[in-house]
C-alpha cells in the first residue's frame, strides 16, 4: 500500500509540474524551441516526482514517529544491549590515502569497542589498491596490534568492488559479518554494534546501510554543502526506507554485510565491452535482494560520518566519477539477476545524473526563445508559479528536513536564528553550485560519449585554497555559457534576466564562487559565527 502512495505522489507532482510548464509555453503558439523545452522537461519531471515522494513520506515519519529509524525496522529485538556473537571484520578500502587520517579513526573505533568489552571480536582489514605500499606499511607498523591486517594488491582488477571481493574470497568464512568503511569513514562503537545486532536479530538481513552525515568541517565548501545534504538526506532516506523496505540501497561504506552471502551473490562480471563497473554498490544491493536477502537502511544520523570534498574541483571530480559509473547501469537493465525493485534502483541512480543535459538544454533553449521573441506572450502568473513550484519540488527533501529541525530539533543546531542563518547561506550556496554542477555534468557526459576515460584515482581530502588561475582554467566554459544565456534573456527584457538569476547566476559567478568557497577567510568567518554549524561541532 505504501508503495502505491509513493507512486501516486510521484505522478501527481510530475503531472502538476508538467501542466504548469504547458501553461507557460502554450500562449503565443507552439514553436520548435518551445516543443524542445517541453520534451526536455518531460525528461526531468520523473526525478522531481521522486524527490517529492521521498520527501513527503520521510517528513511524515520524522514528525510522527518517536524513534523514526526504529519505526522503519520494527520487530528486530534488542539492538542496544543485546549480546554480540561471532567475529566481525572492519574492512577499510584505501587508494593512495594519507594514513594518519585512516589510522586515527580506526584507532578511536577499536579503543571504543574495547571499552564496551567487545573489542576482541573485531579485526581490522586495511585493503589497499595504492601504487606503493612503503608509506602505508611503515604507518601500520607503528600500530602493533594483532587485530590489524594489511595487504596491498599489485593488480587492481575491478577497482574497489574487486578489492572487497578478493578480501571476502579469503576471509568470509572466518568473519560472518563485515562492516565496510571508506578511508574517510568515521563510526562510533555504538553505531557499529547496533548494525551487528540488527544483522544477528534477522538471519535474512543481507545488508544494513547506516545513514551517513558529514563530519564537522572548517572549509566553507564542505561546511555549506553538508549542512544542506544532512537535512535532505534525512528526509530522503527515511522516506525511501519506508516505501522500499527490504529493497533498500547500499552506498558502499558505513554499512554491514553478511559476508558469505555477499561473496556468493554479489561478484560483478565485466560489462559487455570488458570494462569494470565503477559504481558497484547499487548493483551489489540489487543482486543481494535478488538472492532473497533483505537490504535495509538504518535511517538514524547518530554515530556515522564521512568527510566531504574540501573544494569545488574535488567535488566535481567525484561527481564525474559517480556519473560515469551510474550511467553504466544502462547496460545492466536487460540482464537477469535483478528484481523489479532492483531495476528501479538502477534507473533511479541513472536519473540522478541523466537530467543534467536536459536542465542545461532547457536553460539555453529558454534563452534562445527569449532572444527571438518567443517569451513575449508568456503569462507572468504561470511563469511565477512554475518558478516557485520547480525548486520547491527539486529541493523538497532538504526544505522539509529544515522544517523538521525548526519544529523539533533547533536547539541542537544553536537555536532558531543560528539555524536560519545557516539555511539562508546554504540556499544561496546551493543555487550557485547546482548551476555549475549541471553544466559540468553535461560536459562530462559529452566527454564520455567522445571516449574520455574515468577511473578510480586518488582523492584529495585535505582543506586547501583554490587560486584564480586554477579556477579560471577549470570554469571558463561555464562562465562563457552563462554569459551567452544571460545575453539571450537580456535581449528580451530585464524581467527575464531576473527570472534566470536563480537558475544561471552560478555560471557567471563560477570562478569567484570556486575561489571564495575555498578561501580560509570566508571559511573562518563562517566558523566563527557558527553559520551552517552541525550539532557535533556545537557540542565539541
Amino acid at each position: 500500500m505504501i508503495r502505491i502512495v509513493f507512486f501516486a505522489i510521484l505522478v501527481i507532482a510530475a503531472l502538476g509540474l508538467l501542466a504548469l510548464m504547458v501553461n507557460v509555453l502554450a500562449p503565443g503558439g507552439w514553436t520548435i524551441i518551445k516543443a524542445l523545452i517541453l520534451i526536455c522537461f518531460v525528461g526531468v519531471v520523473p526525478w522531481l516526482g521522486i524527490c517529492v515522494g521521498n520527501a513527503a513520506l520521510g517528513f511524515a515519519v520524522l514528525m510522527l514517529a518517536r524513534n523514526p529509524p526504529r519505526a522503519l525496522l520494527h520487530g528486530i529485538g534488542d539492538i542496544e544491549t543485546g549480546a554480540i556473537t561471532g567475529k566481525i571484520a572492519l574492512a577499510v578500502t584505501i587508494r593512495n590515502e594519507p594514513m594518519d587520517i585512516v589510522l586515527s579513526s580506526l584507532r578511536a573505533l577499536l579503543a571504543a569497542l574495547d571499552a564496551t568489552g567487545h573489542g576482541a571480536q573485531f579485526a581490522v582489514f586495511i585493503l589497499s589498491d595504492s601504487r606503493d605500499d612503503t608509506a602505508e606499511a611503515a604507518a601500520i607498523q607503528t600500530w602493533p596490534d594483532p587485530r590489524i591486517h594489511y595487504r596491498r594488491r599489485s593488480v587492481n582488477a575491478g577497482f574497489k568492488a574487486g578489492n572487497v571481493m578478493e578480501f571476502l574470497d579469503r576471509h568470509a568464512d572466518d568473519f560472518p559479518l563485515t562492516v565496510m568503511l571508506d578511508a574517510d569513514s568515521v563510526m562510533t562503537a555504538d553505531a557499529v554494534l547496533r548494525l551487528v545486532r540488527i544483522m544477528q536479530a534477522d538471519p535474512a538481513m543481507g545488508i544494513v546501510q547506516h545513514l551517513t552525515v558529514g563530519l564537522p568541517a572548517r572549509s566553507a565548501f564542505p561546511r555549506l554543502f553538508q549542512f544542506g545534504m544532512r537535512a535532505g538526506m534525512r528526509s530522503w532516506a527515511t522516506g525511501q526506507a519506508l516505501w522500499q523496505g527490504a529493497d533498500g540501497p547500499y552506498w558502499g561504506h558505513n554499512a554491514i554485510l553478511r559476508s558469505a552471502a555477499f561473496r556468493d551473490h554479489c561478484k560483478l562480471e565485466p560489462l559487455p565491452d570488458g570494462s569494470a563497473i565503477l559504481s558497484h554498490d547499487q548493483v551489489e544491493a540489487a543482486r543481494m535482494r535478488h538472492a532473497g536477502y533483505k537490504v535495509c537502511v538504518w535511517a538514524g544520523e547518530d554515530g556515522s560520518f564521512e568527510a566531504n570534498p574540501p573544494a569545488l574541483p574535488e567535488f566535481l571530480h567525484r561527481d564525474s566519477r559517480w556519473l560515469a559509473g551510474n550511467l553504466q547501469y544502462w547496460h545492466l537493465l536487460h540482464l537477469p539477476g535483478f528484481t523489479a525493485m532492483g531495476r528501479w534502483q538502477l534507473v533511479q541512480a541513472m536519473l540522478l545524473f541523466a537530467g543534467a543535459p536536459l536542465y542545461a538544454a532547457i536553460l539555453l533553449l529558454a534563452a534562445l526563445s527569449a532572444a527571438t521573441g518567443g517569451g513575449d506572450a508568456t503569462p507572468h502568473g504561470a511563469l511565477l508559479a512554475l518558478t516557485i513550484a520547480w525548486p520547491l519540488a527539486l529541493y523538497s527533501p532538504k526544505l522539509l528536513g529544515y522544517f523538521q529541525v525548526l519544529a523539533l530539533d533547533r536547539a541542537r543546531y544553536g537555536g532558531f536564528w543560528h539555524f536560519s542563518a545557516g539555511v539562508l547561506a546554504e540556499t544561496g550556496f546551493t543555487l550557485l553550485l547546482d548551476a555549475i554542477a549541471t553544466i559540468h555534468k553535461t560536459l562530462a557526459m559529452g566527454g564520455l560519449l567522445l571516449g574520455a576515460h574515468t577511473g578510480w584515482d586518488a582523492q584529495n581530502r585535505t582543506d586547501r585554497g583554490v587560486g584564480w588561475a586554477e579556477a579560471t582554467r577549470m570554469f571558463w566554459p561555464h562562465t562563457l555559457i552563462g554569459l551567452v544565456a544571460f545575453a539571450g534573456f537580456a535581449a528580451s527584457s530585464w524581467a527575464m534576466v531576473l527570472w534566470a538569476m536563480p537558475w544561471a547566476a552560478g555560471l557567471v559567478l563560477a570562478i569567484p564562487f570556486c575561489v571564495a568557497t575555498a578561501n580560509p577567510g570566508v571559511s573562518g568567518w563562517l566558523q566563527t559565527h557558527k553559520i551552517a554549524a552541525v550539532p557535533e561541532e556545537l557540542n565539541q
